[in-house]
């Protein structure tokens, strides 16, 4: 166990959950570049996140299923795809302050590697993992409801598909598909928004904002169907 691992008890807080074996948190926690290529297999985050990508999958199906009775195959899988997501994973990964608490090698330390998206949303997956194995389905299932609750709470899930949407409508008039441009980012590197707008034929640009790149466009595209009546109300 590394010393590390000796002071996750804020962490496990902010989890909401207690590991009985707290070196499979730290394993959670622990980026192939900490260790040597030998102990990888056996030391990093990679077979944790593996087994916690199919447990959020499988979770957030459940909770779709019950949570959505009249939406068909086609919806719940589009739903799904953006809820389980790296960017999805990696907002909740900076909600719970994972990055500070990473094993990172050198290199990766001082290249940035605990704010860097692909590494956040991996490190989610992994404690998910972590959580499945120590505490079984039933705590897993807890915390991924918790975590993930607010993006279906706010409809976000549903707005998923806008961006197609859009691009199906811009096609169907023989437009050009719609741009996205950033106009502004703010907040702190761990906390950042980012403004997207978006540009289509003649019409008004809009913009949008949200804590990454991508939920921003797809709140512009929600925002371009909604004003201009192809969508009576959010899905």
């Amino acid at each position: 166990m590394s010393p590390k691992a000796r002071n996750h008890d804020k962490l496990q807080f902010r989890l909401g959950y207690r590991f009985a074996d707290p070196d499979l948190l730290d394993r959670a926690l622990t980026h192939s570049s900490a260790v040597s290529p030998a102990r990888r297999i056996e030391r990093s985050y990679q077979r944790l996140e593996f087994l916690g990508d199919r447990v959020l999958g499988l979770v957030v199906a459940d909770m779709l299923y019950r949570r959505y009775p009249k939406a068909n195959e086609g919806e719940l899988s589009r739903t799904l795809n953006t809820l389980v997501r790296k960017e999805t994973c990696a907002i909740i990964a900076r909600t719970l302050g994972l990055g500070g608490e990473l094993n990172l090698g050198e290199s990766e330390a001082r290249t940035g590697g605990a704010e860097k998206e692909a590494i956040l949303g991996d490190v989610t997956e992994s404690i998910i993992g972590a959580i499945y194995c120590d505490g079984g389905m039933g705590k897993a299932y807890e915390f991924v409801e918790r975590m993930f609750e607010e993006f279906l709470a706010d409809g976000q899930a549903n707005k998923a598909d806008a961006k197609t949407t859009l691009q199906e409508w811009a096609q169907a008039r023989g437009l050009e598909p719609p741009t996205y441009v950033q106009v502004a980012r703010t907040g702190p590197d761990h906390a950042p928004e980012f403004t997207i707008a978006i540009a289509l034929g003649d019409f008004e640009q809009l913009s949008a904002t949200g804590p990454s790149k991508r939920i921003a466009e797809h709140k512009a595209a929600e925002l371009f169907l909604m004003h201009h009546k192809v969508w009576k109300e959010a899905p």
